[in-house]
């Protein structure tokens, strides 16, 4: 089993143990690029990168995979999450047509890395599904018939279809597929070491200088390049782009079936939120992966009630044996339904930035590694100016780019709180976190297994919103841009790169 994001373990990563790197006993004096990001945007740009010319190294904070590519449910699919009537609407129908090619050549690259790097990670080939269950549905499911046709997808309108859901209508799209998204990973980054290329994880990126040679501050030390690409989900510190991208989570179970009936293509409801299915055959096992009940980070009360509602939904419909797995995950939304692949907003030109694939980031992430690899040598592609991360104009009041500012005030230094005190004031359950007002301070307190007392400051450290308490994965979420952190405030995920203060309780 490889550490993840959150308390809950995915069905990959259960299955799987740490990456191992190949040995290596010296890096580059500088390098061409270093990618922030150990996720399958980061390693699968890095091998595309290195397969051109191009010195790279991945630096990872944690290990390959500990995020969202450990939390996807893998769907490869061209019928994507912001359906091509917004596409069309929003950037035209030429530029609808640009993104469904781009889908469709990113599911291409991952069929011809899995082939010329012969990775073994369970890709197969399926169709998808979307379909409706009522008039209201129906009448939306015509208009993205119409708008995905007009974009080149190949479509069907079909009376049946391998699931047990009543549905009025239901649009099958070809061409689709499905893979173990660790395995996949792992292939790619051993392939880019054997290429040449380097992977340092458990090497946090502290900062960097900004040059013509870029300067990188890690854990490990100071690294240089002549480029610089975050693939970290969302990029750190503060940029114009954490205004123009929502987090939001989503759950996720994999389960056995009594009747062994497990569905070979894609399906996804038109509920809001909605919900999506597929198989996944692991160690000779296999199993049924449902995802759903997706809510803004940090703005759902009870977030484990999203567990309860996803598994009521999957009784309903099917005969479950047992729940095998469950996890969330997190990911971004953008403002206008495209991510944003190329220059990071307020920097030099030789920094760029991937983010924003809303759900669909198997898909874009491919998508980001050949425009990147594009825009790097300095080669034309069609989708530079539709994914710009500079096409979003920014807000009154706010410039381009601000430099974060490290120097978080202590306000509760030296302070001491009593942890008996707060026994009782608080009445909080095992397992139990919340915001609590003391003699004048807010306070988040946790109470572990074991009875004893946690106290954060719970002011976020990355834009100083007020992180509110996950009990699904027993964090704290930041509602404004995404930063998740421990019971004890360490950092989990970004965009934050500093940890909340810790509360000092004493026994008295």
């Amino acid at each position: 089993m490889i550490e993840r994001d959150g308390t809950t373990t995915s069905l990959w990563q259960a299955k799987a143990t740490p990456y191992v790197n190949q040995k290596k006993q010296s890096y580059r004096d500088v390098y061409d690029v270093i990618i922030v990001g150990g996720g399958i945007t980061g390693v699968t740009t890095a091998l595309k990168l290195q397969r051109l010319g191009m010195n790279c190294l991945v630096l990872e904070a944690r290990h390959l995979c500990f995020g969202t590519t450990g939390g996807t449910t893998a769907h490869l699919n061209t019928l994507l999450d912001t359906p091509y009537t917004v596409i069309e609407k929003n950037f035209g129908k030429e530029n609808a047509a640009q993104v469904a090619a781009s889908a469709s050549e990113a599911i291409r690259l991952i069929k011809s890395n899995i082939k010329n790097y012969s990775i073994n990670c369970g890709f197969k080939e399926a169709a998808a599904y979307l379909f409706a269950q009522n008039e209201k549905e129906d009448k939306e499911l015509q208009d993205i018939f119409d708008a995905s046709a007009r974009a080149g997808l190949e479509l069907s309108f079909e009376d049946q279809m391998p699931f047990p859901f009543a549905f009025t209508r239901a649009l099958k799209a070809a061409g689709q597929a499905k893979f173990n998204p660790v395995d996949y990973v792992y292939g790619i980054a051993n392939a880019l070491e054997s290429q040449g290329g380097d992977i340092i994880q458990e090497c946090r990126v502290i900062g960097s200088k900004k040059d013509r040679i870029i300067e990188v501050e890690t854990s490990h030390g100071i690294f240089k390049a002549v480029n610089l690409i975050y693939a970290t989900h969302i990029p750190p510190g503060v940029n114009l782009l954490h205004l123009r991208c929502v987090p939001y989570r989503s759950y996720a179970m994999a389960l056995r079936l009594d009747q062994d009936n497990y569905p070979e293509d894609l399906a996804y409801d038109m509920l809001d939120p909605y919900h999506y299915y597929r198989s996944q055959t692991i160690n000779g096992i296999t199993y049924l992966i449902a995802g759903g009940e997706d809510h803004k980070t940090g703005q759902e009360e009870n977030a484990a009630n999203s567990f309860a509602k996803l598994e009521a939904t999957l009784r309903k419909n099917f005969n479950l044996r047992e729940i095998a797995h469950k996890w969330s995950s997190q990911y971004f939304e953008p403002a206008d339904g495209l991510p944003y692949i190329g220059n990071l907003p307020g920097h030099p030109e030789n920094i760029f930035v991937a983010t924003g694939f809303g759900g669909n980031g198997m898909i874009y992430s491919h998508v980001a590694a050949a425009l990147l690899s594009d825009m790097l040598l300095n080669k034309e592609n069609p989708l530079m100016d539709l994914f710009d991360p500079n096409r979003i104009k920014p807000v009154a009041g706010f410039v381009n780019f601000v430099t974060h500012n490290a120097d978080v005030v202590a306000n509760f230094a030296g302070k001491l709180f009593s942890a008996e005190k707060m026994h009782a004031f608080a009445e909080l359950a095992i397992g139990e976190g919340k915001i609590v007002q003391y003699e004048g301070a807010k306070l988040g307190l946790y109470k572990d297994l074991q009875g004893n007392l946690h106290a954060v400051n719970p002011v976020c450290t990355h834009l100083k919103c007020e992180v509110k308490w996950n009990n699904a994965e027993q964090s704290w979420d930041c509602p404004c841009h995404g930063a998740r952190y421990n019971y004890d405030g360490a950092v989990i995920t970004g965009p934050a790169d500093l940890s909340l203060e810790k509360i000092d309780l004493n026994a008295g």
